[in-house]
């Protein structure tokens, strides 16, 4: 590991922001983690993995948590802005965090174009003669706006949304359960618990499926950068824990309960599984309140990318690994990091909306393959950055293994597998870039 007294620097957040409690940090983690991946995309992974997908979401959280918990460590002994970047940064040197942020920072980007796409979708049912760029821009619009007016009012608005979305989820389960005993009358489908053929898709498509159930989890990488920000860092494990203990029970309920009301082979993959169950029956707002819930979903999580890009480029510009342009403020605001945000918004806006359909659900399946990359390197940079113990090196293994699992089973889907070898083009792009900055020898940001 590099020696270097940075790895104590002072914490280059604002020293006036309120400090978080550690509940405040999972309910955080909870509004950027829920969104249209649970909501909409595990419909996919239901369809791919049968009743066994229940398999894939517990090996998901188990491996999300594996991740957190070396992150939050990280965090607890040396709290700095920029969280895994710059431990990366830290452990290997100039190339790895240089690497580690842009490709956090590209991948976020295009997945914020296809929650755009799918809140434009959802947003037709209720104004289907609007066009999907203008609502896309409303979205925007009013997602940037949150990140302009500040840290505290994103923070606000995630809590509120985090509340909204579990409410969403446990109201579904009553419902589930109050239709399930026969208070609701009789549905479209026969009741039946899934447990029979448990796994008639096989072990491929439970390996298969693995991918998207951690589409469910993604969003602990903005937990890691807000953590810096904890009255307590040493508090960071704790709010990982509970906050994924809490979303992994309410996810395997909540996905048992829809494919005992509706049989899984007769998932639209197009809408939400939950949607679907309640649909069979007699409940004339169910429709409105659920696309309303997986609106404010999708809208969360756009937002918390939105925010996670923004803080990315800063620290980024401050290390010298992007103009330091980007690194300058007024009235607190990074104005000119926000500015290409909105630039890179605008243009993830326009290829979701120009690109054929499957072309972009393939760059979009590429980014989400980015994210689970830096996951991998968070647990390998973590054996040089900690001293861990024996028990914690076997997490480690173990979190490596399940990750390289879930890369591997994009491989079985034609979607996914076209997917993986765009990323492989993405990261080798990125690389590329980080080679020949190295060789110029001189920082990004320097005159």
């Amino acid at each position: 590991m590099h020696k270097n007294n940075n790895l104590n620097k002072k914490i280059l957040s604002n020293p006036n922001e309120d400090k978080l409690q550690w509940w405040q940090l999972s309910l955080l983690g909870v509004a950027c983690t829920i969104g249209t991946g649970y909501f909409l995309g595990s419909a996919l992974a239901i369809t791919l993995g049968g009743p066994a997908v229940l398999i894939s979401f517990i090996i998901a959280a188990i491996g999300t948590y594996l991740v957190f918990d070396v992150l939050a460590q990280m965090t607890a002994q040396h709290p700095i802005e920029g969280s895994f970047r710059s431990y990366a940064k830290q452990a290997y040197g100039r190339w790895a965090g240089f690497s580690s942020g842009w490709v956090y920072w590209s991948s976020e980007l295009l997945i914020m174009g296809s929650q755009l796409t799918a809140l434009s979708l959802f947003s037709r049912f209720w104004f289907p003669n609007i066009p999907m760029w203008i609502l896309a821009s409303i979205f925007a619009v009013l997602g940037l706006a949150i990140i302009f007016a500040g840290t505290k009012s994103f923070e606000r608005m995630e809590n509120l949304f985090a509340i909204i979305k579990v409410s969403a989820l446990v109201m579904f389960i009553v419902l589930a359960i109050l239709a399930l005993c026969g208070i609701l009358g009789q549905g479209k489908s026969t009741p039946s618990f899934p447990f029979n053929n448990f796994l008639e898709k096989g072990f491929i498509g439970l390996w298969s499926s693995l991918l998207f159930a951690f589409y469910a989890f993604g969003g602990i990488e903005i937990m890691g950068i807000m953590a810096i920000r904890l009255h307590n860092p040493k508090d960071a494990p704790k709010s990982g824990r509970v906050m994924l203990a809490l979303i992994a029970i309410i996810y395997v309920v909540s996905l048992i309960l829809a494919m005992s009301m509706i049989s899984w082979k007769i998932l639209n993959t197009k809408e939400s599984p939950f949607l679907q169950a309640l649909n069979q029956y007699n409940l004339p707002f169910v429709p409105h309140i659920f696309i309303g819930i997986l609106i404010i979903a999708g809208f969360s999580t756009m937002v918390a990318s939105l925010f996670a890009v923004t803080r990315m480029l800063v620290t980024l510009a401050e290390d010298h690994d992007a103009p330091s342009l980007f690194a300058k403020k007024r009235k607190d605001r990074p104005l000119f990091a926000i500015g290409m945000t909105t630039v890179g918004l605008i243009l993830s806006i326009v290829c979701a909306m120009l690109l054929p359909g499957k072309v972009y659900i393939y760059i979009t399946t590429a980014a989400g393959l980015m994210l689970l990359y830096n996951w991998f390197f968070i647990l390998i940079m973590s054996g040089t950055v900690l001293k861990l113990t024996k028990w914690g090196q076997t997490k480690r293994i173990l979190g490596m293994l399940i990750l390289l699992t879930a890369i591997s089973g994009s491989l079985f889907h034609h979607t996914s597998r076209t997917g993986f070898w765009v990323s492989l083009g993405f990261l080798f792009l990125i690389a590329l870039v980080t080679l020949l900055v190295g060789k110029n020898g001189r920082t990004i940001g320097s005159k």
